[in-house]
């Protein structure tokens, strides 16, 4: 098959697989809770951790910016805890997410003090450690599509999702929000889409950090890819996997 006739293929796929995603509601990508600090329902822990998920996913959260943190309790008890939304979702989006993530941690995580729960729309985490303006980037989970780019142009490719990346990367670390997307042509008929993001309560020092631990280790090999990582994330499509004209509307204000 030729180049051309490849990359119209793979296009086509790209659409099959943007509607796919988009048809699916709030779908758990991938959950951490490591288990090596646990806490009883009757304890002090709980009752903080409840305290905090409901300021979380209370209707004065922050939806509008994508991103709240904040603690409960004191010492020994004390839980901090975070979410980040997508860079491009709405409020409204931001906020259902949010509140599916509050309801389903206990569930996939019913005892464990830590747990760092990543949807498509936003990622929710909380531990008895201080994650407030600290970089983690261990926990993390690679997606890849189980389709990859032709032999012969993959070197290409891969110089192409670098430097993508790295110029949102540079730009996310300089705006408030730490998040930068951005779409650039691959063949004349199919484009690459690319996006990361950070923590905003991240320094840009940490925040560049992550993103390039993020970056350096995406298989570009594939049509597409992420990383997900509890305080960054990267990745790229071959289709609009995001909101277009929400991305412009910020870029321009």
């Amino acid at each position: 098959m030729s180049s051309c006739a490849t990359f119209i293929v793979l296009f086509l796929f790209s659409i099959l697989t943007c509607f796919r995603v988009s048809s699916q509601n709030l779908s758990l990508l991938y959950f951490f809770c490591p288990n090596t600090t646990t806490y009883s329902r009757n304890s002090t822990y709980f009752t903080n951790l409840k305290t905090l998920l409901a300021t979380l996913s209370s209707p004065n959260a922050s939806y509008s910016t994508g991103f709240q943190n904040g603690k409960a309790g004191q010492a020994p008890d004390m839980v901090t805890g975070l979410f980040l939304c997508r860079g491009d979702v709405s409020p409204e989006i931001c906020r259902n997410c949010v509140s599916f993530a509050v309801n389903e941690s206990l569930t996939r995580c019913p005892n464990q003090s830590e747990a760092v729960l990543y949807y498509d729309e936003c990622t929710l985490r909380y531990s008895h450690r201080n994650i407030l303006s600290t970089l983690r980037t261990d926990g993390g989970y690679t997606l890849p599509n189980l389709n990859s780019i032709p032999p012969d142009q993959q070197d290409r490719f891969r110089d192409l999702v670098l430097s993508t990346l790295n110029q949102a990367a540079t730009k996310a670390v300089a705006s408030s929000r730490k998040f930068d997307a951005r779409k650039v042509n691959f063949t004349d008929l199919q484009s690459l889409y690319g996006l990361v993001q950070c923590t905003p309560d991240l320094t840009g020092q940490d925040c560049m950090r992550c993103l390039q631990t993020s970056i350096n280790q995406l298989p570009t090999e594939r049509i597409g890819a992420r990383l997900l990582l509890p305080s960054c994330g990267s990745r790229y499509e071959l289709y609009p996997f995001y909101d277009e004209s929400a991305v412009r509307t910020q870029t321009t204000t």
